[in-house]
């Protein structure tokens, strides 16, 4: 091992430098991975099984990028992407492979994570076929596009990738057509009325960015302008235009950020017309949403990956349910019919209201929301004498928070359902929760974003007898 580890160390490659490369596997940012003596090269845009001329963009001291120079031989993966700025926009990492082959990728992306990241072995651990979308386009039901002036017109787009460049994006090809028609308009509408169009590098201008949801369900549209300051100039003749030029929109609301930052909301939300929320449905739940509440982005695929956590929840009627990152009450909702009780817990205060209206309007009397964390909950709960049966976690990308883990061991829930969109932690909070007591009995991947790198999985774990 000694021996490898020197050997590595005296590789070295220049920016630059080309050679022949064959592509193992994807990583997990959808780039190619290949070998080049030894050393781990990472290239985006290359496919499994690829043998490519590569070109070295930058070294590291564990890895070099690289980019395609040439395809020597080619995956018959491989496909047109039929976006016109796949290649600018960055937004997706995977439109040139072939939409199965993505859904074997993902699978082996979440395998890669326990491998490098556990001591488990992985042999003994059942991973699922990736749960995949019989239609894989327009299925995001929210955009959140940053606006700029380009001459006399306003676009709207995302940054290209690693670059201030913003890409305008007339059509997004994975986005809810409601929100990709309703953007073009408002950013129409406010070149229209000369509206003071916010500037990164120079942090002055207004608006800053239009956000759109769509209740797939509902066909309500909610429009948020995300504004530097509170005064937003022809405030009323915006307003008046959205509801002229777009009868579906049937919320109008503005946020306030002054910070430069690339966090989209502010703190504050002012209701400027219509509807201060608009309503969603799962199945036979229905959703109230404000402006900052978490709303899972694809609703198709949310259906199937609620009904994987409540196959591993593995209810009877008389578990109590702990529904922690709980968002406007989602998870503990679907699951709420067959558990005696659920209690969830965010730090988004907006988040819990809708929670509670949602709870209410479904007549749940057994379900409870708080404001807070599951680690300040949790422990003050089981002073009172109420432990979890099944805890179900659904954190960010970070993983669960150090003391929400330590909280868990100590509470001991016999049940753990472990929602994540992030492999890499995903694994290492499974790694400590197992030397813990706790054992994994199965992980389902559900595909949640196609066409890009990104994998949801569904981890059941169950504490060791």
């Amino acid at each position: 091992m000694m021996k490898q580890k020197q050997i590595e160390k005296t590789v070295s490659m220049q920016i630059g430098q080309q050679f022949p490369l064959t592509i193992k596997r994807l990583g997990i940012n959808g780039e190619g991975v290949g070998y080049f003596k030894k050393q781990v090269v990472f290239v985006p845009g290359a496919l499994p099984n690829e043998e490519i001329v590569a070109e070295v963009t930058k070294v590291n001291p564990r890895f070099a990028e690289a980019k395609v120079v040439k395809i020597r031989k080619r995956s018959n993966e491989r496909i047109e992407p039929p976006c016109p700025v796949y290649a600018e926009c960055g937004g997706c990492q995977l439109q040139h492979m072939d939409y199965q082959a993505t859904l074997r990728e993902k699978r082996d992306i979440v395998r890669q994570a326990f491998e490098r990241h556990t001591k488990l072995n992985i042999n003994h651990i059942s991973i699922h076929q990736t749960i995949g979308m019989e239609d894989p386009w327009d299925y995001r039901n929210k955009s959140q596009l940053q606006v700029a002036k380009k001459g006399e017109d306003v676009i709207a787009g995302l940054y290209a990738m690693n670059s201030h460049k913003l890409i305008d994006l007339s059509e997004c090809k994975v986005q809810h057509k409601a929100t990709n028609k309703v953007t073009q308009i408002v950013k129409q509408i406010l070149a229209d009325l000369n509206v003071s169009i916010y500037n990164e590098r120079k942090h002055k201008g207004i608006v800053r960015t239009i956000v759109t949801r769509v209740g797939f369900a509902t066909g309500q549209v909610q429009v948020v302008l995300v504004t530097k300051d509170e005064t937003l100039p022809r405030k009323e003749a915006i307003v008046g235009e959205i509801q002229k030029r777009l009868p579906e929109v049937t919320s109008i609301v503005q946020n306030i950020n002054g910070q430069k930052t690339s966090v989209i909301f502010g703190d504050k939300t002012v209701h400027l017309a219509g509807e201060e929320v608009i309503e969603e449905k799962l199945g036979d739940l229905s959703f109230s949403l404000s402006a900052r509440a978490f709303f899972q982005l694809n609703p198709t695929q949310t259906i199937k990956l609620y009904n994987v956590v409540k196959k591993a929840a593995n209810l009877t009627g008389h578990e109590k349910v702990v529904d922690a990152y709980c968002g406007v009450g989602t998870i503990g909702l679907w699951l709420a019919s067959e558990a005696a009780e659920v209690r969830g817990m965010d730090v988004i205060e907006a988040s819990i209201e809708d929670a509670r209206v949602n709870a209410k309007n479904h007549g749940y009397d057994h379900v409870t929301y708080e404001v807070g964390k599951a680690e300040t909950w949790l422990p003050r709960w089981k002073k009172e004498g109420w432990k979890p049966d099944v805890v179900v976690v659904d954190p960010p990308r970070s993983g669960c928070d150090d003391t929400l883990l330590q909280t868990i061991i100590e509470v001991k829930p016999k049940q753990l359902v472990y929602v994540s969109c992030n492999p890499s932690t995903l694994a290492k909070d499974v790694d400590r929760l197992c030397k813990k007591g706790y054992r994994v009995k199965s992980i389902q991947p559900v595909d949640m974003f196609p066409w890009t790198s990104q994998v949801e999985s569904v981890t059941e774990l169950v504490r060791k007898e």
